[in-house]
């Protein structure tokens, strides 16, 4: 689970990224290629306004307009996007028809996902940098080329609906001028730009540095690549994959998983009104299965929402107790599981004031964490993030994983994990645990046991995903993830 409670979803809800590019009708540019800019004045009837637009617009200004909001709301004031774009999140968003919620998040998931070629695109076509303070006018432009580099969206469409934008706010009245002339430019270098995208860092410099001490830098360059393109839809069925893979015409993943291009109207799909699957990243359905045989057992899946492994443990036939300590993210949980016909104890409290009527068998920790191994999925994370959350991440999770194990029977088995690419809140926990928590031993993965998870399995035998590997041959890869587990001796 991630620190921001709102920004992971291992069920995937109707707002979701993957789902609005097909509900919007936006589409990515597959190259470089694309209609050319016209001749538009930007012109539009409607006067400057104050801070608001409540005047009529051309169709897309609602749109965009919201699209501005919330961007401003993610990279200014730090706020994760998933609630902003939920039923109660933000004000000009909830107005919006159906149509332009699945633009508007087609519109962000790509300005958030390539930000740092569009800044970089934004910063070489202009004559002088931009006030540190001129937080709206850097959002128009923003979205503006987003739309042009990004989207199959017109250009002279995006630069005229840019430019009114900026001219019904009296902030940005004044630099209606700069925002066409930027803007062309950009449409008329397009090629140029999408040229050297790749070049351009897709991630604050001190996440970068991180992962390349951590991983190398050829790592580090497949992990921003993978983030770069938005990732497949994965599906963990309740039982028979294989005839679930069949009927949805996915690949059959060698955990498991059915893996499905990712335009998809997931409400839609076979199979989701019966309950017969739900959305969870093939890496994030790894941890559950390390628990082993658990048919008939007492389970805890701690930090349980929004639900994917506690249907896993409840498919798999234990008895499960999901704690959440979230009352939204809990009623989130209670619905997906409503939705896959499957049962659950529930437990509305956090790890250290819930108070268990007997030791468990197993025990899941799905702690929370940064979240760096979800990036592609939640493209505003690297600039919602701060360095300093890793080091108040760690000592909780410290602190849980040590509260954890004393619900656990002597012969039980913990497992503990984290969707983070950072090893402080990885290998390094798992470390600190095995020295000490003496009456626990290690469990090393085998390749025996999880023979597909071989390329995945550190010296140490944990469990340890990057995006940018491949997963049975699938060049698409999985989330980042890390999972170890022990045993509790007699």
């Amino acid at each position: 689970m991630s620190a921001d409670e709102g920004a992971r979803r291992d069920i995937r809800e109707p707002h979701d990224t993957q789902e609005s590019r097909a509900a919007s009708g936006a589409r990515p540019h597959r190259s470089g290629a694309g209609k050319g800019a016209s001749k538009s004045s930007g012109k539009t009837g409607a006067k400057a306004s104050g801070r608001g637009t409540a005047q009529p617009g051309p169709p897309g200004l609602a749109a965009r307009d919201a699209a501005t909001a919330i961007l401003l709301k993610v990279v200014r004031d730090g706020s994760p996007l998933g609630p902003l774009l939920e039923a109660g999140g933000a004000p000009g968003f909830r107005a919006l028809s159906a149509q332009d919620k699945g633009l508007v998040r087609a519109i962000l998931d790509a300005a958030l996902r390539h930000r740092g070629a569009i800044e970089d695109a934004i910063r070489k076509r202009l004559e002088r940098p931009l006030d540190e303070k001129a937080h709206r006018l850097s959002a128009l432009l923003h979205l503006g080329a987003t739309q042009i580099l990004y989207l199959d969206v017109p250009d002279h469409a995006a630069i005229n609906l840019a430019v009114t934008a900026a001219g019904r706010d009296r902030r940005t009245a004044k630099t209606k001028g700069l925002v066409n002339s930027v803007l062309r430019r950009i449409a008329r270098e397009r090629g140029e730009i999408l040229a050297s995208a790749a070049s351009v860092n897709g991630a604050p410099d001190w996440m970068i540095a991180r992962w390349e001490k951590n991983w190398g830098p050829e790592r580090t360059a497949a992990i921003l690549a993978a983030h770069a393109d938005a990732p497949p839809l994965d599906l963990t069925a309740k039982s028979d994959p294989a005839a679930l893979a069949e009927r949805l015409s996915g690949d059959l993943l060698p955990n498991g998983s059915i893996r499905l291009d990712r335009l998809h109207t997931v409400s839609k799909l076979p199979g989701y009104d019966s309950g017969d699957w739900w959305v969870q990243d093939a890496a994030a359905s790894i941890p559950a299965r390390l628990l082993g045989d658990i048919s008939g057992k007492r389970v805890a899946d701690l930090c349980a929402a929004p639900g994917g492994k506690t249907a896993q443990l409840a498919a798999a036939g234990a008895l499960v107790t999901a704690v959440e300590k979230s009352a939204s993210r809990m009623r989130r949980l209670k619905g997906n599981l409503e939705r896959l016909r499957l049962s659950a104890e529930f437990a509305e409290a956090d790890v250290f004031s819930f108070q268990p009527a007997e030791s468990f068998d197993f025990i899941l920790l799905d702690a929370p964490c940064s979240a760096t191994g979800t990036i592609r999925r939640h493209p505003d994370l690297p600039w919602t993030k701060r360095e300093d959350d890793i080091v108040t991440l760690r000592e909780l999770q410290q602190k849980m994983l040590a509260q954890a194990a004393n619900w656990l029977k002597p012969g039980g088995i913990l497992v503990y994990a984290t969707c983070s690419l950072e090893p402080e809140e990885g290998e390094e926990q798992a470390h600190i645990f095995t020295k000490s928590h003496d009456m626990f031993e290690p469990m090393p993965l085998k390749t025996a046991e999880f023979p597909e998870l071989q390329d995945f399995s550190t010296p140490e035998g944990f469990f340890r995903s990057l995006p940018g590997m491949a997963f049975g041959g699938d060049l698409r890869g999985v989330d980042g993830f890390f999972a170890a587990r022990w045993r509790r001796l007699n």
